[in-house]
């Protein structure tokens, strides 16, 4: 039985993954993740999974398995914008990247990655995801997390430009904002839609932030938001497109305003009547925080990913009606 391994596997879009998978009838479905004391464990509670392996038993597993493993989809990192343990987060996010790529090499398993949308930093080079040693180098992520996700980025492309031996297929997906179901175990790191969601179970009001640039209105802010089904149909299209290989954006192509994005969760859940109102920004994020984001998707498109990205109004619909408001709202 060929095994596909989802690391994060229980996490938000690892979830997912696992989800669609499952869907399609996969029974060799091998999940890396920590399950803690909450809720996570729900996200996987409907799906089939050949094992459930511990990260501290990810070496262990691969050696045992390495001639039933097929693909390695490397969800797992250390997410959190404001972490500052620098060690941490390098270790996560760089060093088992690293470790898992080169593991993926020397045993012939394709291997999908997430990067981020992060590694931009404040836009001012741009969204374009040239994969390049040269291109690379002109980002500067504002943050930790972006940094770590950046550093595996550039040391992938540098491998590649030396004549490294990849991975038979290897692509890594430049995430943007992301939201959909089984991010409830994320708590202050869930996506703006589902806070404006609970905010409006709540009664109200919603609450987002004031511009703190001229050019932006308050709530004008703008970010490219994905819906995470089409990430996952992104992820199994390059499942059956072994051929595939490089540094792809995954976002909408669109970039929208947060006001957009309140808009579209009152008129899913029908209350309009919910007033908006704008509070300041903390000082702490201020300096670093992105005004716009946008995915250019010409990369992908040109490899040959075809299908039509979802609009916030329509992915808002189907996260509100087909989950949020639901007597179980995981996937």
């Amino acid at each position: 039985m060929a095994l596909i391994v989802v690391t994060g596997g229980a996490g938000f879009i690892g979830s997912n993954v696992v989800a669609a998978l499952a869907a399609r009838g996969r029974d060799g479905i091998v999940v890396c993740d920590s399950l803690g004391n909450g809720e996570k464990w729900r996200n996987l509670a409907k799906h089939e999974i050949a094992a459930l392996v511990p990260p501290e038993g990810l070496t262990d597993f691969l050696l045992t398995h390495a001639a039933d493993i097929s693909a390695l989809i490397h969800m797992a990192a250390i997410s959190s914008t404001t972490e500052s343990d620098a060690d941490l987060m390098v270790a996560g996010n760089f060093g088992l990247s690293l470790r898992l790529w080169d593991w993926c090499a020397a045993h012939a398993v394709r291997f999908i990655y997430a990067s981020s949308a992060a590694t931009y930093g404040d836009g001012t080079q741009g969204f374009d995801d040239d994969g390049s040693v040269d291109a690379l180098a002109r980002l500067r992520p504002l943050n930790l997390y972006g940094w770590t996700k950046h550093l595996f980025d550039r040391r992938l492309a540098r491998l590649v430009q030396h004549g490294a031996r990849p991975p038979p297929q290897w692509a890594g997906l430049k995430f943007f904002n992301v939201y959909g179901p089984n991010e409830y175990h994320k708590e202050q790191m869930r996506s703006v839609a589902h806070q404006v969601y609970q905010a409006v179970r709540a009664g109200g009001p919603v609450r987002l932030f004031k511009s703190h640039q001229l050019d932006y209105a308050d709530g004008g802010q703008r970010r490219d938001f994905i819906w995470v089904g089409d990430c996952v149909d992104v992820i199994e299209w390059l499942i059956d497109t072994p051929e595939i290989n490089g540094l792809f954006n995954l976002g909408s192509g669109t970039a929208r305003s947060f006001a957009d994005l309140a808009t579209a969760v009152l008129a899913a859940v029908g209350r309009r009547d919910i007033a908006i109102e704008y509070i300041d920004m903390p000082e702490p994020i201020r300096a670093r925080y992105q005004y716009f984001t946008e995915a250019p998707m010409e990369r992908l498109r040109a490899a040959g990913y075809t299908r039509p990205l979802t609009t916030i109004e329509a992915g808002i619909a189907a996260y509100v009606g087909d989950y949020l408001t639901t007597a179980d709202p995981y996937r």
